[in-house]
């Protein structure tokens, strides 16, 4: 079991160094003008990212999945005036009839021009601060990769073309449904590792990787967190830890009883006949011990193996 849990630790340490090596350098697009937001799943309502230049908070809580159905509610501070209007532009799809936009702060004038149902939408370059939702549906990515942006919100200036700020998300591609499906298979094989009583110390590194992998996919790493999630294709897992409080005082009972025989073999040689059957009589014991432990830790049914292969020596068998 030890060598199982230092192998598990080993690759768990081994894949952090990699993936720590990794440029984490992403376009995250948020400057002086959008300060903070955040994306909800449309349909649930569940928090996916946020982002508040304030606090300093930059969460992902879960991935952006192409064709999901969102909403996301930004603050917008208008810091400084200026001639002309400036635009919102959205690269989602469109979600729902009637509106992309939806003014949630009720103390900012727009103007006349600003059109919910537009896109780009401008409205007029007054100072202040506003906040404001759009509804979108996340675009499908037209590449292979794992992972592309897409501009969720731009905001434009009074020159066409030039963003002054904006909301670059990225959407995973089919990688993501992957690894959510095998994330899903061992977080259910952890669950019935705890049930079975397995040791505290390989369940603990279990839980450790499967939250990294986790964490890896969040932040649109995919493939690594799906590497992760590979690792833990271990076929011989160590036994349960009331499997071996079972195992180990049996083991150290037949010693013991092997120990004395052995000391009363050598001491009355005039009843070796008797004490050669009762030797016999515990290296049988032994081979069926042996084949069931066998089948639950390979180390175990070693030991054994050996006791009775002693055992045999002393009696001649």
């Amino acid at each position: 079991m030890n060598k199982k849990i230092l192998a598990l630790s080993l690759f768990l340490l081994l894949t952090t160094v990699y993936i720590t090596s990794v440029s984490s350098v992403k376009a995250v697009g948020e400057g002086q003008w959008i300060t903070g937001y955040q994306i909800y799943d449309y349909n649930s309502g569940q928090l996916l990212k946020e982002f508040n230049s304030t606090t300093g908070v930059n969460m992902t809580y879960s991935p952006i999945l192409p064709g999901a159905d969102i909403k996301v509610v930004f603050t917008v501070d208008v810091f400084t005036a200026g001639s002309g209007d400036l635009k919102l532009q959205t690269g989602m799809g469109r979600l729902l009839q009637g509106k992309y936009w939806e003014l949630v702060t009720q103390d900012y004038a727009l103007g006349s021009d600003f059109n919910p149902n537009a896109n780009p939408a401008q409205f007029t370059w007054t100072p202040g601060t506003f906040t404001m939702a759009v509804y979108g549906t996340v675009p499908t990515p037209s590449t292979t990769e794992t992972q592309a942006p897409v501009n969720v919100v731009t905001l434009y200036g009074p020159t066409s073309g030039v963003p002054i700020d904006q909301i670059i998300v990225l959407a995973t591609s089919a990688a993501m449904t992957q690894f959510q499906t095998l994330y899903n298979q061992k977080e259910a094989h952890l669950k019935s590792l705890e049930s079975s009583g397995v040791a505290q110390g390989y369940v603990d590194l279990y839980t450790n990787v499967l939250n990294q992998s986790q964490a890896e996919a969040n932040q649109g790493y995919v493939d690594s967190a799906i590497a992760l999630l590979n690792g833990l294709n271990i076929s011989d897992e160590p036994m349960s830890s009331t499997m071996q409080s079972l195992f180990l005082p049996v083991i150290g009972a037949l010693a013991a009883v092997a120990v004395v025989f052995v000391v009363m073999f050598l001491r009355v040689r005039g009843k070796i006949s008797y004490f050669q059957l009762v030797v016999e009589d515990q290296i049988k014991d032994l081979e069926g011990l042996t084949l069931r432990a066998s089948k639950i830790d390979r180390t175990m049914s070693s030991s054994l193996e050996s006791v009775k292969d002693r055992l045999k020596r002393l009696v001649g068998m």
